[in-house]
């Protein structure tokens, strides 16, 4: 079974059609977390969704309980001991990447928590030793290669 936290950017294609996050959460044996808080970036940016995908407010609502039924939206109170952690790997980062590196905070926190990589497909964190970051392209090819049972 894979397991991985999953950034927001990646949480968003959920919602686009031919979503390759969506098929991978669907038909695959997988085991997916991210902080809660992304469940409100979600609601928060649900009209530039509905726009960018062109899906109803029905069928954004569907694929929403879709998405909370698999994937586990975790509290801060189970990651928050690796924010101070997390926060020491900004050092690894230029000054001018860092605060950047920082908005994804939560989501390495809780990767360093569960000793899980991380599925984002921003470059940038691929820039410290902590964490594993693993892009889409590199999901695929591990689904790929996965065995068939």
């Amino acid at each position: 079974m894979m397991r991985f936290v999953v950034d927001s950017n990646v949480l968003f294609t959920f919602f686009w059609k031919g979503s390759v996050f969506k098929k991978i959460c669907t038909e695959q044996d997988c085991m997916l977390f991210t902080p809660e808080f992304a469940l409100e970036g979600i609601n928060k940016h649900h009209v530039q969704l509905l726009k960018k995908t062109g899906i109803s407010r029905s069928e954004f609502k569907e694929l929403l309980k879709e998405l909370a039924a698999r994937v586990e939206f975790m509290p801060l109170a189970n990651y928050g001991p690796a924010i101070k952690k997390v926060k020491k790997l900004s050092g690894y980062f230029r000054s001018e990447d860092r605060s950047e590196f920082l908005e994804d905070l939560d989501f390495f926190a809780l990767a360093l928590h569960l000793g899980l990589p991380i599925w984002s497909n921003d470059k940038l964190l691929k820039k410290q030793p902590e964490v594993i970051a693993l892009s889409t392209k590199e999901i695929i090819e591990l689904v790929d290669a996965q065995p068939i049972e």
